[in-house]
């Protein structure tokens, strides 16, 4: 038998009384519990479901599965008993808000821009619709806003109609319908006319307020993002609080917080700049060094070195410029954490050895992976070996290519 929709009757209604008619678990273990009559909404037509307890057990989902709504509940209730269901409130009214105000933008942008709304996503934090356009200004934006807000200011009315399928054609719906049975329409005289299977306040007043955040193109659509209701006073709070940080960090009033963050960011950029100019006249002077003081062989100079926590790209950047300033160098370096090693192999124009297969030879030995060419190669791994053992291995193969 399927549950009586006690939403549809009273959306305000938020604790009622009922009869467990099942008590099941799924295929994934979870316990729910089916009634004769729910004020749970569940999650479609793009609203989340409703939350809330049963018996003082919270129930986190609510599905409808072939007519029945299922309550997923955090412990079992046996069947064939009378119930107290209570739905978390807040989150209703905030689900109402968002799903009111998303007819009434949607509507707005249709009538005054003529473009439509072809999917709406409800989150948690923020809500979305993609308009099928590929892009919108600043000023259509800000008009549909408008719009919208006038629409609740107005406070009309939120009326709701079984219809018979013969009978939409009186109506001017704004999207072709997804069922032909048990069709519901969710209508704000002269302005919206909807099939829609949600939940909505009594009048457009009680969505308080619309707020356009920014929108982004998607695809061949663009997305809207948006707020109603407390989610408004939500993100003004949140957003003021973000910029009292900001002219207090950054010692400006609200009006000049842009322009000082902009010569913040430039600042930095210039200090960027400075660091690694720096940094590249530091690895010439250690090229230098360790060049001056490497050990020589009847054939090349072998430079070899162990590190703890450098980058791999500053060890790069060493092996390359001391490759860069001598044809007869081959430089071997190790850097060891705590987690992992890393390796560098670099060699000189005239040097025959490829540091390629150099390092294949001990990746095995650290469970390492890498790669690179004759020239310059680098790979990491485990930290099975200590990286100067590392680095007698690395030698001793170079030394037995001799």
């Amino acid at each position: 038998m399927p549950t009586e929709k006690l939403f549809y009757q009273d959306q305000y209604l938020g604790r009622f009384t009922a009869n467990v008619q099942e008590s099941a678990q799924d295929v994934n273990g979870r316990y729910y519990v089916v009634l004769d009559q729910t004020a749970f909404y569940p999650t479609g037509g793009g609203q989340p479901h409703d939350t809330g307890t049963i018996n003082d057990k919270e129930v986190y989902d609510v599905e409808e599965v072939d007519g029945e709504i299922r309550h997923y509940i955090s412990e079992p209730i046996e069947s064939n008993q009378e119930c107290v269901g209570e739905i978390n409130w807040e989150r209703r009214m905030d689900h109402m808000q968002q799903h009111a105000g998303q007819h009434i933008i949607t509507a707005a942008f249709e009538e005054e821009f003529g473009y439509k709304t072809v999917s709406f996503h409800l989150g948690k934090e923020l809500c979305s619709i993609d308009l099928e356009v590929d892009e919108i200004t600043e000023k259509e934006a800000k008009e549909a806003e408008r719009i919208a807000n006038i629409i609740i200011l107005e406070n009309r009315s939120i009326e709701t109609k079984w219809v018979q399928e013969e009978e939409v054609h009186q109506f001017k719906l704004r999207k072709k319908l997804a069922v032909k049975d048990h069709i519901r329409l969710v209508i704000i005289p002269d302005f919206d006319y909807n099939g829609c299977g949600g939940t909505h306040p009594k009048s457009t007043g009680e969505v308080g307020s619309i707020e356009i955040l920014h929108w982004e193109k998607q695809k061949k659509n663009t997305r809207v993002y948006f707020v109603c209701g407390d989610r408004v006073r939500k993100q003004l709070h949140e957003k003021h609080q973000v910029l009292q940080n900001l002219t207090s960090l950054l010692s400006v009033p609200q009006e000049q917080l842009v322009e000082a963050a902009s010569r913040a960011l430039q600042h930095t950029k210039e200090l960027e700049k400075t660091i690694a100019e720096m940094k590249g006249k530091l690895i010439e002077y250690e090229a230098d060094e360790l060049l001056n003081n490497c050990e020589k062989t009847e054939t090349y100079q072998l430079i070899r070195a162990s590190f703890t926590n450098r980058t791999i790209l500053e060890l790069q950047h060493l092996a390359k410029t001391i490759a860069a300033k001598s044809d007869e160098v081959v430089a071997l370096f190790v850097n060891g954490t705590s987690e992992k090693v890393q390796i560098v192999c670099a060699r000189g124009g005239n040097v025959s050895i490829s540091m390629n297969q150099l390092l294949k030879q001990v990746l095995p030995k650290i469970n390492g992976r890498g790669g690179g060419n004759d020239s310059v190669a680098q790979g990491g791994g485990e930290s099975l070996i200590p990286a100067e053992k590392l680095l007698d291995m690395l030698t001793e193969a170079v030394l037995h290519k001799k």
